[in-house]
């Protein structure tokens, strides 16, 4: 007796977890997080002076001043660049902080605040363990920024002096900051302007340098530097330095290590590797990442197997057979690492396919790689008989915007015309909510940013993370979420919290064979 029957007659069960374990990944101040007392007091204070300054919208020149302006734009002109005194005299010196600059529409729809935040907020340097990070409030940082004259010094010598050994499409190269910023095009971004285009450079290299101005500036006038800078480094220290670890003992814990099956999302390839150097992880599974991973976004779907239900691993990866199945002349938006499928087989002979997928951020590419996973396993004559595994990050949507975001009642329907289920059934609940964060005041994209009091109406509250298996292979016997590391869904709670690392919640359930399924082997 082996494969199914033999499943059914050990009365053995599937345990199967699955994880998108991203969250913070550079602004430790971006996300609401379930902290303390001090921290809500804060967040709520930087609110309150964006939300209503009053008197406290004070011109741009009077925190970025005049001298520090003439300091940058001398700079900028070494090393080539055009000056943008012009600009500064006429359209930003006299700019009010907040309503002029900090909530400018405009000015956030032509990036240029955002763009030179983005590339050079935490820069990943090559034989460091640990990022390099420009002197700021929404970051990893950990010197001093107290105040505005200590942060010009030291953002001055890193945008300008600081030279960093970085992997490029180019290879290795040595760079400096201001040189790996990029143009800013008015074809991508049609609301700047043809002369700004010219000069987007030095221009968004200024507006860089007032925004985080106006960040040490709004922290110094809410908070003492000795409070936020002390809330800033507990974050840190939680939810980015000991992310890895932290997440690494959850999955070590009693409750996961059972697992048979865990399937895992937005996996760095350190992540991969602690993860391999763990000793009582590295006994009880095969960690398995793509051949192909993503180094760039760093971002990968990863599939643990445990070794006393799966002895041999992984039989092979299929990950390409299922790329290759989307419909033709359809562009899925789905990048490299985001999706892994493998064959295994089990104690019982029982032979599965396994896959881990990360869906992007409205979902849209869900349903198009789940029809290609099954048509990639209905291709193949080989793959006939096995039963499919499918742990992922959908992204989908309780009230989602037609057209751009992927329902999950829709999503249902979908995965039931494949002939699968769900660990939360054919028809999944639109309020079994596995997310619950939304943005904070701290962050460069103020138009998505929530209030205190709304962060769980207008937060990110969905539910999109799923199990999927063979409707006709098994059944449910349990299901749990947990957004604690200890089995337990704190539903009104936002996270990740200082002790639950990412903004997914972990799901987990036990399958039990069905004996159709052993009635079809024979």
């Amino acid at each position: 007796m082996k494969g199914i029957a033999a499943m059914i007659a050990s009365g053995r069960r599937l345990t199967v977890s699955t994880w998108n374990v991203a969250a913070i990944n550079n602004n430790p101040f971006e996300y609401w997080i379930t902290y303390n007392q001090p921290y809500e007091q804060l967040m709520s204070d930087v609110e309150s002076f964006l939300e209503t300054p009053g008197d406290r919208d004070v011109p741009v020149m009077d925190v970025f001043n005049e001298d520090m302006f003439s300091k940058l734009d001398g700079r900028m002109q070494q090393v080539g660049w055009e000056s943008v005194r012009s600009y500064w005299d006429n359209e930003f010196k006299d700019r009010k902080i907040v309503s002029g600059f900090m909530k400018d529409k405009l000015l956030g729809s032509k990036r240029l605040a955002s763009m030179p935040d983005r590339i050079t907020n935490t820069i990943n340097v090559v034989g460091l363990d640990e990022p390099v990070c420009r002197p700021t409030v929404i970051n990893m940082y950990d010197k001093d920024l107290s105040s505005l004259d200590i942060w010009w010094s030291k953002w001055e010598s890193f945008m300008f002096d600081t030279s960093l050994q970085i992997q490029t499409t180019k290879g290795i190269e040595q760079k400096k900051p201001y040189e790996m910023l990029q143009p800013i095009k008015k074809s991508k971004y049609p609301d700047i302007t043809e002369d700004e285009e010219k000069v987007s450079l030095p221009l968004q290299t200024m507006c860089g340098a007032i925004f985080d101005a106006i960040l040490v500036h709004i922290m110094s006038t809410v908070s003492t530097p000795d409070e936020w800078q002390g809330i800033k480094s507990n974050i840190v220290e939680n939810l980015n330095k000991k992310k890895v670890p932290r997440t690494l003992e959850i999955l070590e814990s009693s409750t996961y290590i059972r697992s048979d099956i865990i399937t895992l999302q937005e996996v760095s390839g350190s992540f991969i590797e602690q993860a391999k150097s763990r000793p009582s992880l590295d006994e009880a599974f095969h960690i398995i990442g793509p051949e192909n991973m993503d180094a760039v976004r760093d971002q990968n779907s990863v599939i643990f197997l445990r070794k006393e239900t799966f002895p041999d691993g992984a039989s092979a990866e299929i990950t390409s057979l299922v790329e290759s199945s989307f419909e033709q002349g359809f562009t899925v938006p789905v990048a490299k690492g985001d999706i892994l499928a493998i064959t295994a087989t089990d104690i019982d002979g029982t032979p599965f396919v396994i896959a881990s997928f990360h869906g992007d951020t409205n979902g849209l590419a869900t349903k198009p790689v789940l029809t290609a996973t099954m048509k990639a396993i209905s291709s193949d004559s080989n793959l006939a008989n096995h039963k499919l595994i499918f742990g992922l990050d959908a992204n989908t949507y309780e009230k989602a915007k037609p057209g751009k975001q992927q329902g999950v009642l829709d999503f249902g329907k979908h995965y039931v015309s494949h002939g699968l289920s769900s660990c939360w059934g054919d028809v999944p609940d639109p309020q079994n909510y596995t997310t619950y964060n939304s943005r904070t005041f701290l962050q460069p994209q103020l138009n998505k940013a929530c209030k205190k009091s709304d962060k769980r109406a207008n937060g990110d509250v969905n539910p999109k993370d799923f199990i999927l298996f063979g409707k006709e292979d098994f059944e449910v016997e349990s299901v749990w979420k947990d957004n604690t590391g200890d089995k337990v869904y704190l539903e009104d709670t936002a996270f990740p919290t200082m002790s639950f690392p990412s903004d997914h919640g972990i799901l987990a359930t036990v399958l039990v064979p069905k004996s159709t399924a052993a009635a079809d082997e024979l």
